[in-house]
């Protein structure tokens, strides 16, 4: 007979396994690319394809060896200016301390330019090393951050990290701030 560890590791398998097909069935998803695609905030799964979830003890590991910190945060306001690359925003952002906020790169469906804006300024930060570790975020329960690491990992980066409570989870244990922060200048192409 079966154990109940063994029971409970299959149960999690076919969940996981039957997650891209509950999306095709779910209007928040896109059907074409399996990204989120509306209500952006509500709890997310625990895994990512193309990263790997971690939790904020991970996430100081990470820093300590040098990875990057990629805040996928979506902007409020008047989005970026097309033509001078600066961002309209109706209030200052608040970020993990060293992190770079690329607004706008997690949304199901990217506007023009943005597939460019993300590309670019990761091969940037990175260097052009797709081995560069890169930890992807924005908020607790936010969606954002799940399609930014899809994206990421499909431009053939390997290690991408996933840190799902975001923002509200590096202040949740109260010993933890964040800092202001701009976005990076949106420019459609290099």
């Amino acid at each position: 007979m079966p154990s109940v560890r063994s029971l409970f590791a299959t149960l999690t398998a076919c969940l996981l396994a039957s997650l891209p097909a509950i999306a095709a069935d779910d209007a928040s998803f896109d059907p074409a690319t399996g990204y989120r695609i509306a209500h952006y905030r509500a709890a997310v799964p625990e895994t990512v394809p193309g990263g790997t979830r971690v939790d904020r003890d991970k996430v100081d590991t990470l820093i300590t060896s040098g990875a990057i910190l990629l805040d996928v945060m979506p902007s409020e306001g008047g989005g970026a200016d097309q033509k001078s690359g600066a961002w309209r925003l109706l209030r200052p952002h608040q970020s993990i301390p060293g992190a770079t906020w690329l607004p706008d790169v997690g949304h199901g469906k990217l506007k023009d330019g943005f597939e460019t804006y993300l590309s670019t300024n990761v091969a940037k930060l990175t260097g052009g090393d797709v081995s560069k570790p890169l930890i992807v975020f924005c908020q607790s329960d936010c969606w954002m951050g799940w399609n930014a690491v899809q994206r990421i990992a499909k431009l053939g980066y390997k290690n991408i990290f996933w840190f799902p409570e975001g923002t509200d989870g590096w202040v949740e244990w109260g010993d933890r701030k964040l800092t202001p922060t701009k976005p990076v200048p949106f420019a459609a192409s290099p």
